[in-house]
């Protein structure tokens, strides 16, 4: 509001009135409390994002990026918009949505803030022209920026997990597919690929969607064997591939450089040329000869011994791996193992998942590729 001096005759003295803003002010008022909101949206979400980077990921970098970005946002939070901000006054306090009430997962909540961030940018690019020179494109280019940044998170978190992951579940077609799944989810599993080579498009799409969903809500990364366009079309983590699908530099421009791409080899020239052609990860087997893979001849354990010496990336032996045998692969050099009836037709398929993680969890890990 604006002051104006008057005299008032009824006291002989001066008294101040107060006259209403011009339209132009009071647009001037309304532009710098979208501005003043959307900053801290921007703040905030990015502070949440940066606590996971920090906290979750142990990435400096990632963090580092957060934070610079703060505080190129604070640079731009004056007093005078500050001084706008009218939060009794403002309508949108009391707006909600269920979807806000909760999050399914980390994945869910970084998606939340990361959109939260992005929008609140657009909203701050637009009017920031109204504000000051420049200030449009400085947002523009942070939204860009943060985009990057969404991809790269997203990224070495699917990688860090892979390193992580010890025991790696191949799906085979079953009437209680999703329940056997999460029985293996509570027992610690953190890698599942969805493998059905029968099935119509319409059914691998609607049992991949439920079974990424699965995954995610256990933070576990989620596989499609075979086909990169339905690991597209289900937003799965990544593909893996047979020596007789599409190359691995194909299906990278397809899925982008932040996917998972692994590939099955079964001896030391197809290892080196999966790594060569930039697998994120391998399949070493099969190991002994499994109705998985009819007409296959076993590699046997002397392949698994082979990647244990040369292998550079992370690689899971597979073929017939059971209870039984798991110590037998485990002292060919095994710290990582893929399997698909031992769980897959368990009777209870959460004791199996944990008995095979104590066995595994037992190694000490190897140095191997390490993602920024």
């Amino acid at each position: 509001m604006k002051q104006a001096d008057c005299y008032d005759e009824s006291t002989n003295g001066v008294v101040v009135m107060v006259e209403p803003y011009s339209q132009r002010e009071q647009i001037q008022q309304v532009v710098y409390r979208i501005l003043d909101a959307n900053l801290d949206r921007v703040r905030e979400g990015l502070r949440i994002i940066e606590e996971w980077c920090r906290f979750g990921l142990n990435s400096s970098q990632l963090a580092g990026e957060c934070k610079r970005m703060r505080q190129e946002v604070a640079s731009w939070h004056t007093a005078e918009l500050r001084a706008a901000r009218d939060t009794p006054g403002d309508a949108g306090t009391e707006l909600t949505h269920p979807q806000e009430e909760q999050r399914a997962s980390i994945k869910s909540l970084l998606q939340a803030n990361f959109c939260r961030v992005e929008e609140a940018l657009r909203v701050l690019e637009e009017y920031g022209k109204l504000y000051r020179p420049n200030m449009g494109k400085a947002f523009k280019q942070m939204r860009y920026r943060v985009y990057t940044l969404e991809s790269n998170l997203m990224g070495y978190q699917r990688h860090q997990l892979l390193l992580r992951s010890r025991l790696y579940l191949v799906t085979s077609p079953t009437e209680n597919l999703l329940e056997t799944v999460e029985a293996a989810l509570k027992g610690g599993l953190t890698l599942v690929q969805y493998r059905d080579k029968n099935a119509d498009d319409a059914t691998r799409i609607a049992l991949a969607e439920k079974l990424r969903q699965l995954c995610h809500s256990y933070n576990a990364i989620f596989i499609i064997n075979d086909r990169v366009d339905l690991a597209l079309a289900v937003d799965a983590d990544g593909v893996h591939l047979g020596q007789q699908d599409m190359p691995i530099a194909i299906a990278r421009q397809l899925l982008g450089p932040h996917r998972l791409i692994g590939r099955s080899t079964t001896n030391s020239d197809e290892m080196q040329r999966a790594i060569a052609e930039g697998a994120d990860y391998i399949g070493v087997g099969p190991v002994y000869e499994t109705p998985t893979k009819i007409g296959k001849p076993a590699a046997g354990l002397e392949y698994v011994n082979y990647a244990a010496k040369h292998c550079s990336i992370p690689w899971f032996a597979i073929g017939g791996i059971d209870p039984n045998n798991i110590n037998d692969v485990i002292d060919a050099g095994a710290q990582r193992v893929a399997v698909v009836r031992s769980i897959m037709q368990a009777e209870q398929p959460t004791l199996v998942t944990q008995y095979f993680l104590s066995q595994l969890n037992r190694i000490q890990p190897s140095p191997e590729k390490s993602y920024v």
